[in-house]
């Protein structure tokens, strides 16, 4: 008796299923990206309050390390203190500056008029520009919603942070219970620490070599600032230093901003201009010379990765995005390489091709 030849699939059924898996991913990504644009105001604080969690846990980790076994309980309670304390001083020159600016605002108008003025000596136009003539023709009277709206946002969104941070100092103690009773065999606990490890290390990491890269170009700068006479050093300090989170372009975009103003505060182009080049010179240096020798193989990341994290992030979220688009890759890619199906995503976004480093897949 002959044997019954099994059947296979139709090749157009197997198409047909490829193309509705395909078709159900596309989907998927669409609306989780709504999902994320429309809970923004939700999970943008949230998120940063993890971030700032990471940041206190390493800090944490570090002065337990190094202090004596008798101190080492007031680690986490310094680490706390210690970011309250940045964010304090950071809210504190912020105001202060911005006062500052707006009661030499007349100043800097008539410094602004003498450049237009220049510009258009230079470039033979009949009519000179003015400041005031700018100002009527751009209607800056039409973003006043928006700039208040925008400030409004940051007000609420810092609260918020801070209020969730409290809450995950709270039930920090509980995460390991809590690991526990997730997961029932000791196999699983053992996979979800590794990974939670990896996300750790890894944000800890980028981190330490964003923050040593940022004090040496803002320290650079500080230097190159008073050699020209710039005032309000502090303030674009804090600002050099914060836009080099951002990753890619924070810090060539941060170093703009004392260079365009000091086109306008200092008497003499020609400083404005050395200004201009030297801190654009400086963040090249560092970012092109000693940044990839510091950071080496510890993000781990393909830089084209980095490019469309960036851009992902920053349409969805804004500003808040493009300072967490780094981390959030790198927690993706842990995340994906944990899973059999998703696994090649995580050796795309890799630089090396190996998402674990040096340990080997599961």
């Amino acid at each position: 008796m002959k044997q019954p030849i099994p059947l296979s699939p139709p090749a157009n059924l197997l198409g047909h299923v490829t193309a509705l898996k395909v078709a159900g991913v596309i989907t998927a990504t669409i609306l989780t990206g709504f999902a994320l644009w429309a809970l923004r105001r939700i999970l943008e604080p949230f998120v940063l309050a993890v971030f700032l969690l990471i940041i206190i846990d390493g800090v944490a980790r570090l002065l337990q390390a190094r202090l004596p076994v008798a101190l080492r309980r007031l680690a986490m309670p310094v680490a706390i203190a210690a970011i309250v304390a940045v964010l304090v001083v950071t809210i504190w020159v912020t105001a202060d500056n911005a006062s500052d600016f707006a009661a030499q605002s007349a100043s800097y108008a008539v410094r602004i008029n003498d450049l237009l003025g220049l510009a258009a000596q230079r470039l033979g136009l009949r009519v000179t520009p003015t400041l005031a003539g700018l100002i009527h023709t751009l209607n800056p009277a039409q973003y006043l919603g928006v700039v208040a709206d925008s400030f409004s946002h940051f007000a609420e969104a810092t609260i918020f942070v801070l209020i969730y941070l409290g809450f995950l100092l709270a039930s920090r103690r509980g995460f390991k219970a809590k690991a526990q009773g997730m997961f029932a065999t000791e196999e699983g606990r053992a996979e979800a620490q590794r990974v939670f490890d990896q996300i750790r290390d890894g944000l800890q990491n980028y981190i330490w070599v964003q923050t040593v890269v940022g004090v040496i170009i803002t320290a650079a700068s500080a230097a190159l600032m008073a050699a020209v006479g710039l005032s309000h050093i502090p303030f674009w300090c804090l600002i050099i230093f914060l836009t080099n989170y951002i990753p890619a372009i924070g810090a060539a975009v941060g170093v703009l901003f004392p260079a365009v103003f000091g086109l306008v505060e200092v008497s003499d182009v020609w400083r404005g201009a050395v200004l201009l080049v030297g801190l654009e010179a400086i963040h090249f240096a560092v970012s092109h010379i000693i940044q990839p020798r510091m950071q080496g193989r510890s993000l781990n990341l393909d830089p084209i990765v980095v490019l469309l994290s960036l851009a992902f992030w920053g349409l969805l979220w804004g500003v808040t995005g493009a300072f967490l688009s780094t981390p959030l890759a790198v927690m993706t890619m842990a995340i994906l390489a944990e899973f059999a199906g998703t696994r090649p995503l995580a050796v795309l976004m890799s630089s090396d091709g190996k998402p674990y480093g040096d340990v080997a897949a599961p």
